[in-house]
């Protein structure tokens, strides 16, 4: 990872994460769900480069039993130089540290972002359990 690339470990603001996820081909998210749950994150990872945010990811559950990988999103233009992988490692380095003796973690996995995750040892859970979800409209 290039050296003008700033490391951070607080949640960006509400409008620039919002803004980011659709960049990176995420679905949109409401500015004031958002500002509500970035505060309620377990960890944040962000990048940046001069003050942008081009890169993040979150650790989201109760920090005990459950803990949610979200969020995993870097800004097309600065895809394909480990920047994913850098959030990963993060993400990976915070699991490894905090969570305890059978807890579980989960994400919901995008193709090709799965090859991403499995790097890190992530597996499919199918045909034992299948990810779902309910959106509110």
């Amino acid at each position: 990872m290039d050296k003008h690339f700033q490391i951070g470990y607080e949640p960006p603001e509400a409008e620039e994460y919002a803004n980011l996820r659709v960049k990176a081909g995420l679905s949109g998210k409401d500015i004031e769900a958002s500002r509500r749950g970035l505060p309620n994150s377990l960890f944040v990872v962000t990048i940046r480069i001069e003050g942008e945010l081009i890169g993040m990811g979150r650790v989201i559950g109760d920090g005990g039993c459950m803990f949610h990988v979200v969020d995993i999103a870097v800004s097309p233009e600065h895809q394909g130089q480990g920047l994913g992988k850098r959030i990963m490692s993060e993400i990976t380095a915070y699991l490894d540290r905090h969570a305890t003796k059978g807890a579980y973690v989960s994400l919901m996995a995008d193709v090709p972002a799965d090859r991403l995750y499995q790097q890190y040892g992530f597996e499919y859970g199918a045909p034992a359990s299948v990810g779902m979800y309910k959106k509110y409209n």
